[in-house]
């Protein structure tokens, strides 16, 4: 079975205003340099490029929670950060943005994730990135700093509509902790929702289980070439997990879906010749997926929503948000 969203009468994006979300998992701050290309490099085939500037944004798990607050809804971020520069600046960033840092945990002896991208910029041609370094820690949290992840859900959980498991591979998100949020999530009868980006195992029974075609592939330990395995994996894949909604990105093939109230289905990419930097777009699908659904949508609804929105990011460089007048002018452009 197939979709489009011309086929669904979608709601306005103020409904997805004024909820409380609370995003769990690995924030990272994502560093960009600009240099001009003048040369190549006598030493290797490489360009040298003179330094133009720096610029920094809020990276990993702080994307959905950025993008949650200018959709006009309240975001509560927990995290850890290590005690050093790119932490406090991380801090300021969160501030900045509106988002609640207060359950970001300081540890000492870890080290902030920064991620630094090379770009040559040559205006008027859009920058292009040469080389890529990341800082960055994947031990597991011991035992006495999932207590402390664990406290920090235990002040903010009961409050949300919904938590956000932000899953970048960075050791925050232990099974343990992840039970911590699911039984909390049930006991105060929150929305469960998950980005994965591995580890799918760990989050049986989500609410919103999303993750890219690869990953899903992964999670199954099958590959899934065209729409039919697609559809047998997808359905196996929510059996597994025992989700509720699962929904897989295919970049231009769209998505597909799967749900409890929701038979097997696809939607089409959005304006699929538009995409420049495809940075950021999972983390704007789940924010507004979330959203959606903690505003009563239904899992297709919710998906054709976050679908447009991870659409309108992917024209830009690097981590962006959808603001509601954005999303709003895609939305009134789909129905004409």
């Amino acid at each position: 079975m197939t979709g489009s969203s011309r086929h669904l009468d979608l709601p306005h994006p103020s409904i997805l205003a004024g909820k409380r979300v609370v995003v769990v998992g690995d924030i990272t701050l994502d560093e960009y340099l600009y240099g001009r290309a003048t040369r190549l490099s006598r030493e290797a085939p490489i360009p040298v490029l003179e330094f133009l500037r720096r610029e920094t944004i809020l990276g990993g798990a702080a994307n959905p929670a950025r993008n949650v607050v200018a959709l006009g809804s309240q975001a509560s971020l927990i995290a850890i950060v290590g005690n050093d520069e790119e932490g406090a600046h991380l801090r300021d960033l969160l501030w900045a943005a509106g988002i609640d840092h207060s359950g970001v945990i300081t540890i000492a002896d870890r080290v902030t994730t920064r991620k630094t991208r090379i770009l040559a910029d040559a205006a008027p041609r859009l920058p292009q990135q040469v080389a890529r370094l990341d800082r960055l820690d994947r031990r597991p949290l011991t035992p006495a700093e999932e207590e402390l992840v664990i406290a920090a859900l235990d002040r903010h959980l009961p409050m949300a509509d919904a938590v956000i498991c932000s899953d970048y591979q960075q050791g925050l998100l232990t099974p343990q902790v992840v039970a911590a949020v699911r039984e909390r999530c049930r006991q105060h009868g929150v929305i469960f929702a998950v980005d994965a980006q591995g580890n799918s195992h760990y989050y049986r029974h989500a609410d919103l289980f999303r993750c890219n075609d690869a990953e899903a592939a992964a999670a199954l330990g099958t590959p899934l070439p065209d729409d039919a395995a697609m559809a047998a994996g997808l359905a196996r894949l929510y059996r597994e997990l025992a989700a509720r909604l699962v929904i897989v990105t295919r970049g231009p093939a769209g998505l597909a879906l799967i749900g409890d109230d929701e038979p097997y289905q696809q939607l089409p990419a959005h304006r699929v010749s538009e995409v420049f930097d495809t940075t950021g777009a999972g983390d704007t699908f789940i924010a507004v997926a979330t959203l959606a659904l903690a505003a009563g949508c239904r899992g297709r609804t919710a998906a054709a929503l976050a679908n447009i929105a991870a659409a309108l990011v992917v024209r830009r460089l690097g981590n962006a948000v959808v603001t509601p007048a954005e999303l709003a002018e895609a939305i009134a452009a789909v129905d004409e």
